[in-house]
C-alpha cells in the first residue's frame, strides 16, 4: 500500500490528509507548535497513522509524496521575528525601499487606520538604511552597462554587512532582470567572503520591472531565508530519520509545489501556500464534478479565506502586500480578512456596538470554551452558544469544549448591551458572516463577475457552520462542503492533489505593432529555463506541461492585464487575434467598452508556467445512491438558535460520517463531521451527492 499525504500548518492546528491507493480518505488533526513547527507536523502524521490502525514507521516508509505547506515565513513577517539583514542596491538609490510608492504604505490597511492620519505611518523598515549599502554600477532601460560594476566597492559592502552581523544579504540593482550580470557577481563574491550566508538576487527571484516590488521582494525573500531554510533543512532530516524515502514537496503561493530545495532558496514562494493548497483542492474536485466556475473559502481559527476559479481558471494576482509592503510575486489571487473562528469579539466603547476581528485568540489561548485561559469572547464561543457545534464531540471527541464559560464571556457581552444571551451570540454570528459577504462580493462583483453564477466551495474547520448565511446573502444557489470530514483539512487535501510547478517571468516592453520573432524568442528562453528546472528537479520531459501568457496594456497606462496564449509561437497573423484577446480580458475586468481599440497595445511581461503531474488522489463515485437515512446518522436533538426564527428550537443532529450518497436532509438542523459542522438554515437542503460531498440548496424550499 502507498500513500499521498498533505499536511498544512494552521494558526491553529496543523491538518494532516492521508489517501491510500484506493481513494480513501484519512484525516487528523494536531495542535500547531509555533515554538517548533515541525512537532506539530510530526504530530499530525502520527495521529493519521493511529486512524489508519499502522505504526508511524509503515506510514512513513509506504508515502509515495509527501507536500506540506508551511506558515514559517508568513509568521516571521507577520510578527516582524525576520533575521538582521543586509541589502546591496546601485548606489544613489538606497532609499528606495524606505520611500515606498506614493501612497506611502496605505495599502493593506485597516480602513479606519487610514482615515485616522495619525495611525497612517509607513511600517517598520525590514532593512534599516544603515545596513543598506550602495555600490557603484549601471544600466541602462536597454539593457546596456553604462556603469561597470565597482567590484572593490561591492567587496567592502559585503565585507562592512558580515562585520554587522546580518544574517543575510538582499542584491537589487537598477534593470537587472535585463542585466542581470552585476548581481550574480556581486551574489558569487559573497557566498565566497561568506561561506554559509544567505543570499539572494531579485534578477533570480522576481526579474520584473518595478524597483521598488523587486527590492521589497528580495528584501523579504532575505528577511526570512534563514528561518525557512533552516526549518525546511531540519524537517527534511527529521522525516528522513523516521523513514520517508521520497523527496519533500513544499505548496507554494502560486497553487502548485516546488521541491525543498527550491523552497529553502526562495522561501517568499511558500507565503500564503496555505490558502492557495486550498483552492488547488477545489480546482482539482470542481472539474471532476463539472464546476467551471467556483468561489472557494476557507474559514480557520484565524482568518477568511476568499479565491475564485472562473472559467476552470484560478485567478491569479502579481503583486502581494505584506505589513504595508508592496512586492511582485506570481500567486494565486487569495483575499484574507481576519475572521476566523478565534476572531476576538469586543465593543466598541465610543459606538457602543460589537466589533468581530481581525485580531484572534490563536491556538494559545485559543477560544474561552478550550479552557486554556482564554477571557476574551470568540466566533466560536458565539457557536458553541447558539448551539452551531457539540461541546461533547469537537474535533472527533479529543477536546470537549466548556460551554458554560462560552456563555459566561458572550454573557458579559450581552450585559454590557443590554442583549439576551442569544441574541448576542446570533449578532457575533451575523457580523462574522457579512464581514465574510463583503470580501466575496469585492472579489466577484467587483471584478465583473456575478455570484449567482458560482458554485460555492465551503471549509476549514469553521467555513461550513457559516456559509448557509453569507451564500444566501450573495445569492449563490449551491454550496458544497467537498468530501465530508475533509473539509476541516482542504487545504491539506489541495497540497496532496497539488502538481509540481514553476512560474517563469521576463520584461521586455513592446509596443504595437509586433515583432513574433522577438516575442517568440523571449517565451523560448522562458521554456527553456522552465525545462531546467525541471530536470533538475528529476521530472522527465514527458510529464512536462507548458502555459504561455502575456501581461499587456493599452500604452501609456501602468497596469496590465494577462492574457493566456492558446499557442507556442506568434505565427502569420497573430496580431488581431492577439489584441482581441486583451480587449475581452480588459472589458471583463473594467467593463464593456472599456477598452480603447483605436490607441496602441503594449507587451510588458512574458509567463510560463510550467507543470508536471503528481500521483493524484482517486475519487471514486458510489454505484448506487439511496433515499433512506441509516438509523446510525440520527443522533439526539439539542436546542439550537435560530436567527431567522427568532428562538431556539429542538433541532435535528445527523452524523455525517453515516449519511450516504443520495441522502438528503431539510433545514433546520445540523450535520456534524468529527472536526466540523454543517449548519443547514431554515429553508436550505443538504444532500449528499455521488462523491460523498454534502450540497447544500440555499434557495428555499418549494
Amino acid at each position: 500500500m502507498s500513500y499521498l499525504v498533505g499536511v498544512d500548518i494552521g494558526g491553529t492546528f496543523t491538518d494532516c490528509v492521508v489517501i491510500d491507493e484506493a481513494g480513501t480518505v484519512t484525516t487528523a488533526k494536531a495542535p500547531s507548535t509555533p515554538d517548533d513547527f515541525a512537532r506539530g507536523m510530526i504530530d499530525a502524521i502520527e495521529a493519521a497513522s493511529r486512524r489508519l490502525g499502522i505504526a508511524a514507521a509503515a506510514l512513513y516508509r509506504d508515502i509515495a509524496l509527501l507536500s506540506h505547506g508551511t506558515t514559517v515565513g508568513t509568521n516571521a513577517v507577520v510578527q516582524k521575528r525576520g533575521v538582521k539583514l543586509g541589502l546591496i542596491t546601485t548606489r544613489g538609490h538606497n532609499d528606495v525601499i524606505h520611500i515606498m510608492r506614493g501612497s506611502r504604505g496605505l495599502q493593506g490597511r485597516d480602513l479606519r487606520q487610514v482615515v485616522h492620519f495619525p495611525e497612517s505611518h509607513k511600517p517598520e523598515p525590514i532593512v534599516p538604511k544603515r545596513l543598506i549599502a550602495g555600490v557603484s554600477e549601471r544600466v541602462d532601460c536597454f539593457g546596456a552597462v553604462v556603469v561597470p560594476l565597482n567590484e572593490a566597492e561591492a567587496e567592502a559592502a559585503i565585507r562592512r554587512l558580515v562585520a554587522e552581523g546580518v544574517a543575510a544579504i538582499a542584491i537589487c540593482f537598477l534593470w537587472s532582470f535585463l542585466h542581470p550580470e552585476h548581481e550574480r557577481q556581486v551574489r558569487d563574491m559573497a557566498r565566497r567572503l561568506a561561506p554559509g550566508l544567505f543570499v539572494t538576487c531579485s534578477c533570480d527571484l522576481v526579474p520584473k520591472w518595478g524597483e521598488y516590488e523587486r527590492s521589497t521582494a528580495v528584501a523579504l525573500n532575505a528577511y526570512i531565508g534563514p528561518l525557512v531554510a533552516g526549518y525546511l533543512a531540519n524537517l527534511d532530516r527529521e522525516l528522513k530519520s523516521r523513514g520517508y524515502r521520497q523527496p519533500l514537496q513544499i505548496t507554494q503561493c502560486g497553487g502548485g509545489t516546488i521541491s525543498v530545495e527550491k523552497a529553502m532558496a526562495a522561501p517568499l514562494l511558500t507565503l500564503d501556500s496555505g490558502p492557495a493548497a486550498g483552492v488547488t483542492g477545489s480546482l482539482y474536485l470542481g472539474r471532476a464534478m463539472g464546476h467551471d466556475n467556483i468561489i472557494t473559502t476557507d474559514m480557520g481559527g484565524t482568518s477568511f479565506d476568499v479565491g475564485i476559479i472562473a472559467a476552470g481558471k484560478p485567478a491569479f494576482s502579481f503583486t502581494s502586500i505584506v505589513n504595508q509592503y508592496e512586492y511582485f510575486i506570481p500567486k494565486l489571487d487569495i483575499q484574507a480578512i481576519g475572521a476566523g473562528g478565534g476572531s476576538l469579539v469586543k465593543i466598541d466603547e465610543k459606538s457602543r456596538t460589537i466589533r468581530v476581528g481581525p485580531d484572534s485568540a490563536g491556538a494559545v489561548p485559543g477560544p474561552v470554551c478550550y479552557g486554556r485561559g482564554g477571557t476574551v469572547p470568540t466566533v466560536t464561543d458565539a457557536d458553541v452558544v447558539l448551539g452551531y457545534i457539540d461541546p461533547d464531540c469537537f474535533a472527533g471527541g479529543a477536546m470537549r469544549l466548556d460551554k458554560a464559560r462560552a456563555e459566561a464571556a458572550v454573557g458579559d457581552i450581552a450585559l454590557r448591551l443590554g442583549m439576551g444571551l442569544d441574541e448576542c451570540a446570533a449578532g457575533i454570528a451575523k457580523i462574522v458572516e457579512f464581514q465574510m459577504a463583503d470580501i466575496i462580493r469585492r472579489m466577484t462583483v467587483g471584478r465583473g463577475l456575478d455570484p449567482r453564477d458560482f458554485v460555492l466551495f465551503a471549509f476549514g474547520g469553521a467555513g461550513p457552520v457559516h456559509a448557509g448565511i453569507f451564500a444566501r446573502e450573495l445569492g449563490v444557489k449551491k454550496i458544497i462542503v467537498p468530501q465530508r470530514e475533509t473539509a476541516a483539512t482542504w487545504c491539506a487535501f489541495g497540497a496532496a492533489a497539488a502538481d509540481v510547478l514553476h512560474i517563469h517571468e521576463a520584461v521586455d516592453i513592446m509596443a504595437s505593432p509586433f515583432d513574433g520573432a522577438r516575442i517568440n524568442g523571449n517565451l523560448e528562453r522562458l521554456a527553456q529555463a522552465a525545462r531546467a528546472q525541471m530536470a533538475q528537479d528529476r521530472i522527465a520531459p514527458a510529464r512536462q506541461r507548458l502555459e504561455f501568457a502575456l501581461d499587456m496594456r493599452h500604452k501609456g497606462q501602468i497596469n496590465e492585464v494577462e492574457v493566456i496564449l492558446d499557442w507556442r509561437r506568434a505565427e502569420g497573423d497573430f496580431e488581431a487575434p492577439l489584441k482581441a484577446s486583451f480587449y475581452r480580458c480588459y472589458e471583463q475586468l473594467y467593463g464593456s467598452g472599456a477598452s480603447f481599440k483605436g490607441a496602441r497595445v503594449e507587451i510588458v511581461t512574458y509567463r510560463v508556467r510550467a507543470t508536471a503531474e503528481t500521483p493524484r488522489p482517486k475519487l471514486v463515485a458510489a454505484e448506487r445512491l439511496s433515499e433512506t437515512i441509516p438509523e446510525a446518522a440520527h443522533r439526539a436533538p439539542r436546542a439550537v438558535y435560530w436567527e431567522e426564527l427568532g428562538r431556539r428550537v429542538e433541532t435535528p443532529i445527523f452524523d455525517g460520517l453515516q449519511l450516504e450518497p443520495g441522502n438528503a436532509v431539510d433545514g433546520p438542523c445540523v450535520v456534524e463531521t468529527p472536526d466540523t459542522s454543517v449548519v443547514v438554515r431554515p429553508g436550505q437542503r443538504l444532500k449528499v451527492d455521488a462523491f460523498g460531498n454534502f450540497e447544500v440548496a440555499t434557495h428555499p424550499l418549494g
